[in-house]
């Protein structure tokens, strides 16, 4: 029995996901413009608890900014040498309700830019750290700031991740369970 075009569409999209990895070392090359645009167009349409849309995005080219930010309290380091950073903004109304619409946002941000070949890490703002990247990027003290993004394309030359190595992922039968834990 032949495969059909839908299957062969369907088992392309999940070896695309699968493809996704963290990129921690980029080129110098600039992420054109269309490419952002692009990105912030796929993470507009990004779902959300209620469709409250509880985010903006700050999308940083500057050099001395990324390296700012880079160095602020949390995990955010690689953002030191990517051409491009996007950091999300929440409006911190609702905190824990929040962090699995970043998430969600997060995600389709980093997916959106591997279509695009362009490699991202998404790093972490903690702490005293979030005021001083409030501070930096000029966002008002009721908003959160606790994700940026780091985009770019990868430096094919750097150290990859250990899953790119080779390293394999644990097999489904040490992660699923079926109707019940154990």
């Amino acid at each position: 029995m032949s495969e059909t075009t839908d299957e062969r569409t369907a088992r392309d999209r999940a070896s695309f996901l699968r493809t996704l990895r963290a990129v921690r070392s980029f080129r110098p090359d600039p992420v054109p413009q269309e490419v952002v645009d692009d990105v912030l167009e796929v993470a507009r349409w990004s779902g959300s608890a209620s469709n409250k849309q509880p985010w903006e995005i700050v999308v940083v080219h500057e050099r001395d900014t990324l390296r700012s930010l880079s160095s602020v309290e949390g995990y955010a380091g690689h953002l030191a040498g990517a051409p491009l950073g996007i950091v999300l903004i929440m409006a911190g109304d609702r905190a824990e309700q929040e962090t699995y619409d970043e998430g969600r946002l997060a995600e389709r941000i980093m997916l959106a830019a591997h279509a695009h070949g362009v490699g991202s890490s998404i790093g972490w703002i903690l702490g005293p750290g979030r005021d001083a990247a409030r501070e930096l990027l000029g966002i008002p003290q009721e908003k959160v700031v606790r994700t940026a993004i780091s985009l770019g394309y990868p430096d094919e030359g750097a150290r990859r991740s250990s899953t790119a190595r080779g390293q394999a992922r644990k097999p489904l039968g040490e992660i699923v369970h079926e109707e019940r834990y154990g």
